[in-house]
């Protein structure tokens, strides 16, 4: 597993928020755990690009910054389930800001990405 070498800049919120959600999956782990999809399999079927080692890995890290909570089932086959914590949940407003600004910009967001994905994958030679 990742070893962190160089202490984290922890000197002002962004630097704060960064160092929790850092993980292409976080936000939208904590998106739908907060809808109602709290198993490891319903989650990942929500986000089938992410492999579920990536999840579990991000999974265990919101839980390590008590903003998902584990549930473990004494049965067999063994059931898991996340929820979010009352800290986890006050992200919930942030998150929504975000998707917002994400929408109401999605036509200009989406052709700067393209315009850079292609730049890069296609741009370097002549």
């Amino acid at each position: 597993m990742y070893e962190r070498k160089i202490m984290p800049n922890l000197n002002c919120g962004l630097d704060l928020i960064g160092e929790v959600l850092f993980g292409k999956w976080k936000i939208r782990l904590l998106w739908f755990i907060n809808q109602g999809h709290k198993r490891p399999s319903e989650l990942q079927r929500k986000i089938p690009d992410a492999s579920r080692r990536v999840l579990n890995i991000q999974l265990k890290e919101l839980e390590e910054h008590e903003l998902v909570t584990r549930k473990i089932f004494p049965v067999v086959p063994p059931k898991v389930e996340y929820s979010l914590t009352e800290f986890g949940k006050t992200l919930i407003p942030v998150i929504a800001a975000l998707g917002q600004w994400g929408d109401e910009n999605e036509e200009r967001l989406r052709d700067v990405i393209l315009r850079q994905v292609l730049k890069s994958d296609f741009g370097g030679s002549c």
